[in-house]
């Protein structure tokens, strides 16, 4: 079963006091105590982006750990990589994680990975990665359609309510016809994927949300179910 979990915001980078999101992330492998490695890659390898993952996921029941293109624990990056049972990818510089992952092969090792069933999930250029095409600031002057992985259909918009550009620029963009359609997902939503289906929304705000944009004649936001896990916490 091929599973992406794409989040708009939040997880351990963005609501360090809030785990609700990083913990269904974990909760969806059947292993107990799943391996889980950190793709910092986009953030050029942060080491307090590095730290703060490892500060969150060593109080939690999973083997973290994390892999540096900057400096690289491994030559077998494949092995390493298909070893996991979840694999998480950090925010940043979309464009440059696109790049040094073709460099260096990425694309294709994690494209064996959800071929086999491994979780892969992410935040931010985490989550427009595994798209088609996806809406992003890394070239530094607004908001722009980018080339991305394909492994899902379509495009999509993180912090969507987060910053105050990104609803607009997302929709202009559709109806320009420069971006395909696609998800839209609000700080502090996930939207789970398994295949090509949109299977879940859940979040870790209570009013977050998710939405498909779809254009025809004119941009069409449609508001999608989402579950929020505060509500089964405190129930």
């Amino acid at each position: 079963m091929k599973q992406i979990i794409a989040l708009g915001g939040g997880g351990f980078s963005m609501e360090p006091d809030n785990p609700l999101l990083d913990q269904y992330i974990l909760q969806q492998s059947s292993k107990a105590k799943p391996k889980i490695c950190f793709l910092a890659t986009a953030s050029g390898d942060s080491q307090d982006y590095i730290a703060r993952f490892y500060r969150f996921f060593e109080q939690q029941s999973c083997e973290p750990s994390h892999f540096s293109l900057f400096n690289p624990s491994t030559r077998d990056i494949e092995s390493f990589l298909l070893a996991q049972d979840i694999i998480y990818v950090g925010g940043g510089n979309t464009k440059n994680l696109l790049a040094l992952w073709k460099e260096w092969s990425i694309d294709q090792i994690l494209h064996k990975a959800w071929e086999q069933g491994i979780i892969l999930a992410g935040i931010s250029a985490g989550s427009i990665c595994w798209f088609e095409e996806g809406v992003t600031d890394s070239f530094g002057d607004g908001l722009a359609p980018l080339q991305c992985l394909g492994f899902l259909q379509g495009s999509n918009c993180p912090h969507y309510d987060g910053e105050a550009n990104r609803r607009p620029s997302y929709h202009q963009l559709i109806a320009a016809q420069q971006i395909q359609a696609g998800y839209a997902a609000d700080d502090g939503v996930g939207i789970h994927f398994i295949e090509q289906e949109a299977h879940a929304i859940v979040s870790s705000r209570p009013y977050a949300k998710a939405y498909k944009v779809t254009y025809t004649q004119e941009v069409r936001e449609m508001e999608l179910e989402t579950n929020y896990l505060g509500a089964q916490k405190n129930a």
